[in-house]
């Protein structure tokens, strides 16, 4: 094989279904999802067919699971980027669910998780400037039932991986 993106992960501490081939495409891929089948083919030292059926599997098995452009923020005019920290007043399962459901919807919304500790959910927002982040944090996430209350942070600086890591278990 040419090329290696399993970091010397043996076969037996990859994920079930995945061997090194696969490994190897999906850091490829991860990496930069507009590779040609050839250029990944050339890379890992596989025929293209064998390659095209290999993505192929790994998208109806669910492990690729879609190819997303990074954009630049400011380019939209976005200035910036904030974390609501939420906590709710109720905790079942169908008020969460329903909570997550709508606020997802919110145009300026890139993540929502539910999280453990203080709060009960972070909320990763971007807007135009600070009185756009007040006007979307007092119409669109105070107002909402259920929400006991709110903590802000904006982000100054962030940086991102893209790439997961390949393995089964830790320890």
């Amino acid at each position: 094989m040419a090329f290696d993106r399993t970091n010397g992960l043996r076969d037996n501490t990859l994920p079930a279904g995945i061997d090194r081939t696969d490994a190897a495409i999906l850091g490829l891929l991860q990496n930069n999802a507009r590779l040609s089948i050839k250029e990944i083919a050339a890379e890992i030292g596989l025929a293209p067919s064998s390659t095209h059926e290999r993505i192929r599997r790994l998208r109806d098995a669910d492990i690729l699971r879609g190819v997303h452009v990074e954009v630049d923020p400011k380019v939209l005019g976005i200035g910036l980027e904030a974390l609501l920290m939420i906590e709710l007043s109720k905790h079942r399962r169908s008020t969460v669910d329903s909570f997550l459901d709508e606020v997802i919807q919110v145009p300026e919304v890139r993540f929502a998780f539910l999280v453990t500790g203080r709060h009960d959910l972070v909320v990763h927002v971007v807007v135009r400037d600070t009185q756009h982040l007040k006007d979307l944090a007092l119409d669109n996430f105070t107002n909402r039932p259920g929400v006991a209350r709110i903590e802000t942070s904006i982000i100054f600086d962030a940086r991102r991986r893209y790439e997961l890591p390949l393995l089964r278990q830790l320890g």
